[in-house]
């Protein structure tokens, strides 16, 4: 029997990767050295385990966060898209165009009532309406959105111990 495409292998991360990420999760700008010495680890060993860790796709990234209110973008939503049920073939396209926006920081394909959360930052509320109204409500795909303002916002890192 052949073993089925979708099957995830999951990686096989030791106590060191472990450290190694977590540390990574807290502060991605860490000098090599410093990462080694943290984890126990010579810093020859360190670079080529962080090599590992993002050649095995563990590791998928290293990004800055910027603060969208400093830039302007003082307000965030969250708006829930359903798709008409005719609609259902263009997913991908929607998501394509969506995905392109400036305005989306992040976008949830979803099971349930809803097909998509859209988190977006604005402006304000008139940059908020102008977006639902030109890109989601004028879609021909789009059968209703729910609008939501984000108070506030905490992200927590992927821990890696059960």
């Amino acid at each position: 029997m052949e073993p089925s495409k979708n099957l995830r292998v999951e990686p096989v991360l030791d106590e060191v990767d472990r450290l190694i990420v977590e540390e990574l999760q807290r502060n991605g700008r860490i000098t090599n050295a410093e990462l080694a010495e943290r984890v126990g680890i010579a810093a020859s060993t360190c670079v080529a385990r962080v090599r590992g860790l993002v050649a095995r796709r563990v590791i998928t990234g290293f990004t800055a966060r910027v603060d969208p209110g400093v830039i302007g973008m003082n307000l965030q939503v969250l708006v829930s898209v359903s798709l008409r049920a005719g609609a259902r073939q263009r997913l991908s396209e929607f998501s394509d165009e969506l995905r392109e926006l400036p305005e989306v920081l992040q976008l949830f394909f979803l099971g349930g009532v809803e097909d998509f959360i859209i988190h977006l930052a604005a402006r304000d509320s008139d940059h908020i309406r102008d977006f639902v109204t030109d890109h989601l409500s004028a879609h021909p795909a789009v059968s209703s959105t729910r609008t939501s303002i984000v108070f506030s916002h905490h992200q927590n890192p992927v821990h890696l111990r059960g």
